[in-house]
């Protein structure tokens, strides 16, 4: 399928979101079915899921830990028996063995921690890989109403900060966590097998210091969460910004973006300094505690020793394991910032993850190579919001092979009824939708969208060179097709006048490339993707008259032999069409083909003429208006200038002097000079061809540019005219 990233027509009123049709974003919002973690224990342990993946390495990590952490507890028990045994009887070479044996315990500890990083950092990265992986992979799963109602920085936010947030608890706390809990434990052990009394003593202040800890974190998580979220929110104004800047320019709206920017900034200013001040505030009480806990060994220790209860090394090492058990718990401080961090980032990750699509293949979905192109829409309703219908009750069938054009006011429905709802990106409310006979609900989504193709206005250009985004289409298309698609889509000429041709390396929106340019790369990709049924959005709307012609012949060459969805903007561009729906406020309330509803003079005929009021002062039920505007549009089809032979393909042209052709008002002066041009350039044009010039294209770029004269663009006409005709004069056999 072509352009499947593109989006189309925009400013939809119905719309709530801002994907294909849609209005405005809501930043932060996670729509969706969606089953959030009930508490930070469920978001940890599914943490621990992705750790248990690499349950041998996890295991090593496990048992180097347990090791460091005996060593670390080893080491200060024997500074003890140094003192009583070796330092206060003057055992100078008992000191020295017993000083290389402390050595060596603290040498391998420091051996054993580094490699369990290695290990640990190996794990870590490998479940945030499959983490990231699996995050990515499902938001590819989301139907397009999760993208329309969720922030892209947002979005952005979770699978970049919350994940780095994880990857800090994975790479670092995980270890510092087991190695401080199994810290606690052995040193609990530890002094309670060297003295009951001191032991007691010294775990006085330890329910202080749990209580402490787990109030000021339970605020810091709440706090983090916040913060996160507003940061979300903070990036989603700023990518906005970045992306629209040439509108905020143009509209010289730079003070109310600062003023939303300062306003999301303030916010991320004032959260984050609560979360921050609760996560700071446990280190420095901890310390406090833990001198009050080291004045208590030491007074209860130095009576004791007194007492001869105890001794000096003994007294030593109670002091020493007093500050290591302080140091778990200013750890678990110190951590807080990161591990609540974490904790809210996996919930917000978790979050997405639970997000179920809301469009999904039916059990039994049946695979489907090709479409033959019967398209039946069986009243077919569709609203985004309950009870807020978009579309209602709508009926149309198209023929294989047949041009359907929808037309409408904006905001009528077309869009949806067309790309939203053929796509499946919208499951529909009531009715049927079938392609050859079967509903597209029982057809799988690949297939079905693999053999849809959507050429819209608003282009998507990836970041690659310019035969990746033409391969984009059909991703194995080989280097001839995508050659052979370009010079279909009249895009060959341009793309080898770029510095490296087809391997010319465009930005993300290709902004080295004029809009049609664009427009014609996206015509190829659609070519090569070889669609059985085509959806086509007004794509000539914003380009020039020349590069109108080359779209509009590149389109011609894509719609052959497929069955045609044309959504319709400029009315003239779907003359010729084979069936004509009209949509208004979600129904149609007219079908036919052009002939037939010009003459029922309807809404279509109103919305019809009204294109025409800039060229000429024409009204509704003016008989003579609507004599010459048929008149001119025979003569757009190709059947000649007034007066004269047929220009565009032979047969003669109408009188356009005389009876009812051009009676009635007066024409705009400035578009009376334009006349008068174009009538000196089909002179010009049919001297060259007497004289046996190839006019061939000059004769399709005449057509288009009185098609724009027509329509009212007179500046963009004139100007036309004017440099075909240098061109023309110019042409060599």
């Amino acid at each position: 399928m072509s352009n499947r990233s593109e989006q189309p027509e925009r400013g939809q009123a119905q719309r709530p979101g801002m994907g294909l049709g849609g209005g405005g974003r809501a930043p932060g919002m996670v729509q969706g079915i969606v089953d959030k973690p009930k508490n930070v224990r469920g978001a940890f342990t599914r943490l621990l899921g992705y750790l248990g993946v690499y349950r041998i390495y996890l295991a090593l990590t496990i048992v180097l830990t347990v090791v460091s952490t005996l060593l670390s507890l080893v080491g200060p028990y024997y500074i003890g028996v140094t003192i009583d045994q070796y330092v206060i009887p003057r055992d100078l070479e008992g000191l020295f063995r017993i000083s290389l044996l402390i050595a060596a315990i603290y040498l391998a500890g420091m051996a054993i921690d580094m490699g369990t990083g290695w290990v640990m950092a190996t794990i870590s990265q490998k479940s945030l890989k499959q983490l990231r992986k699996d995050l990515f992979e499902h938001v590819q799963t989301l139907s397009l109403s999760f993208l329309d109602k969720t922030s892209a920085g947002d979005l952005m936010s979770r699978l970049t900060n919350d994940v780095d947030a994880i990857g800090t608890l994975f790479a670092q706390n995980v270890t510092n966590l087991i190695r401080d809990l199994l810290t606690l434990v052995g040193i609990v052990i530890a002094m309670f097998s060297l003295n009951t009394m001191l032991a007691l003593g010294s775990l006085f202040v330890f329910p202080i210091m749990v209580g402490l800890t787990t109030v000021v974190g339970k605020r810091a998580r709440a706090s983090f969460r916040t913060l996160q979220q507003n940061m979300g929110r903070l990036n989603g104004v700023m990518q906005e910004t970045l992306t629209g800047q040439k509108v905020i320019i143009a509209f010289a709206q730079q003070g109310s973006t600062n003023n939303k920017f300062k306003k999301g900034n303030d916010e991320v200013k004032t959260t984050g300094i609560r979360a921050e001040t609760y996560s700071m505030m446990v280190p420095p009480l901890m310390w406090v505690l833990n001198n009050v806990n080291i004045a208590i060994v030491a007074g209860l220790g130095s009576w004791m020793t007194l007492q001869g209860l105890a001794t000096v090394g003994t007294i030593t090492v109670f002091i020493t394991y007093s500050r290591r058990f302080a140091d778990p718990l200013r750890q678990f401080g110190n951590l807080y910032t990161t591990i609540q961090s974490a904790l809210a980032g996996a919930e917000r990750v978790f979050e997405i993850l639970d997000t179920k699509p809301e469009v999904e293949d039916a059990p039994d979905a049946l695979t489907v190579d090709r479409f033959k192109g019967e398209v039946i829409f069986n009243k077919v309703g569709f609203s985004y919001e309950p009870e807020v219908l978009v579309l209602k009750n709508v009926s149309l069938e198209a023929k294989p092979g047949q041009i359907i054009a929808i037309v409408g006011p904006t905001g009528a429905g077309k869009t949806t009824s067309m790309i939203n709802l053929l796509t499946r990106f919208y499951d529909i409310s009531d009715g049927v939708i079938s392609i050859d006979g079967n509903n597209i609900k029982q057809i799988r989504k690949d297939d079905l969208r693999g053999q849809l193709g959507i050429v819209l206005q608003d282009v998507f250009i990836f970041s690659g060179t310019v035969m990746d985004n033409i391969r984009y289409g059909r991703l194995e298309a080989t280097d001839e097709e995508c050659i052979e698609a370009a010079k279909m889509a009249n895009a060959d000429g341009f793309i080898r006048q770029l510095p490296q041709g087809y391997n010319t390396n465009l930005s993300e929106g290709a902004a080295n490339l004029s809009q049609g340019q664009r427009q014609l790369l996206s015509i190829a990709r659609a070519i090569v993707s070889n669609p059985s049924i085509l959806i086509l959005d007004e794509a000539t709307s914003s380009v020039d008259t020349r590069t109108e012609v080359q779209i509009q012949e590149a389109m011609r060459r894509l719609m052959s032999e497929r069955t045609t969805f044309i959504i319709a903007h400029r009315l003239s561009t779907i003359r010729n069409a084979d069936q004509i729906f009209v949509i208004n406020n979600g129904e149609i309330i007219e079908r036919g083909t052009h002939s037939e509803l010009m003459k029922a003079r309807g809404f279509y005929y109103d919305l019809y003429m009204s294109q025409f009021k800039g060229t000429y002062d024409m009204h509704p039920g003016d008989e003579a208006q609507l004599g010459r505007q048929e008149a001119l549009s025979m003569m757009d089809r190709g059947m000649g200038m007034p007066g004269r032979p047929g220009m565009m393909g032979g047969g003669g042209g109408r009188g356009m002097g005389g009876g009812g052709g051009m009676g009635g008002r007066s024409m705009d002066p400035r578009s009376e000079a334009v006349r008068g041009k174009m009538m000196e350039f089909q002179r010009l044009l049919q001297e060259k061809e007497a004289a046996g010039y190839d006019v061939k294209a000059f004769k399709e770029l005449s057509q288009r540019l009185f098609t724009t004269m027509r329509e009212g663009d007179v500046g963009n006409a004139a100007k036309g005219i004017s440099e075909t005709m240098e061109r023309l004069k110019t042409l060599k056999k």
